[in-house]
């Protein structure tokens, strides 16, 4: 009784460890965000497995039967989109479930949109807070004057519809903090914007910008 929490592509599909390859073989059914997406991946490496979509929507319902899938003696891995499962996507309760079942819980590491952008920042490293997607609407503001008080190094994520919104509001609380935004790494259009707040809000406002964002943010005080 296994389960594998298996880290896939975040764009690039050639990123995937072997590992991981192997493990998605040798399972019997996988757990993902998206049957639509985890079956392009699969197809990919033709590989052919049942998938069982779990996500935000449906989790109440299906997580027990998941876990009893699992109790009567099959192997599964967990998937989310893109990236490592659990972080800023689901799978915590299944993970958590399984733990209190006495399931074996086995990370197969790999590729991490936090990490590739932290990696490629140039900013402190050595110690950071992950902070994911931001509340959209209560909360929000609270959240970035705490963060403007943060001495370690800030990672966030942010939506294309959000990215301007979210410039602004780090032009009004933290102007004078370097920061690097990162958009669609790995994959073909990737970009990295570095400098202050108002400075990338000009360079971002000039384009048509698709895609998904990392938003590394310096210390408090810290100067290169």
């Amino acid at each position: 009784m296994k389960l594998f929490v298996v880290s896939t592509p975040i764009g690039n599909l050639k990123d995937i460890t072997l590992r991981a390859l192997e493990t998605l073989k040798e399972v019997d059914f996988i757990i993902c965000e998206d049957t639509r997406v985890t079956g392009n991946l699969l197809r990919h490496y033709e590989i052919s497995k049942e998938l069982i979509s779990l996500n935000a929507f449906n989790e109440s319902q299906k997580l027990h039967q998941i876990i009893e899938k699992i109790l009567s003696g099959n192997s599964a891995a967990l998937v989310s989109d893109s990236g490592t499962p659990t972080i800023s996507d689901p799978g915590n309760r299944l993970i958590s479930e399984a733990i209190k079942n006495k399931i074996e819980v086995i990370a197969i590491p790999g590729a991490s949109a936090v990490i590739a952008a932290l990696s490629i920042s140039g900013l402190p490293t050595d110690s950071f807070v992950f902070e994911g997607f931001l509340p959209q609407k209560k909360g929000r503001q609270k959240k970035l004057k705490q963060l403007a008080e943060e001495e370690r190094t800030i990672v966030l994520y942010e939506s294309v519809y959000r990215i301007e919104k979210l410039l602004d509001e780090l032009i009004e609380h933290m102007p004078e903090r370097l920061i690097v935004v990162c958009r669609e790494l790995t994959k073909k259009f990737e970009e990295c914007w570095r400098g202050f707040p108002a400075e990338i809000k000009s360079n971002v406002s000039e384009k048509i910008i698709k895609g998904e964002f990392v938003i590394i943010i310096a210390p408090k005080n810290w100067r290169q």
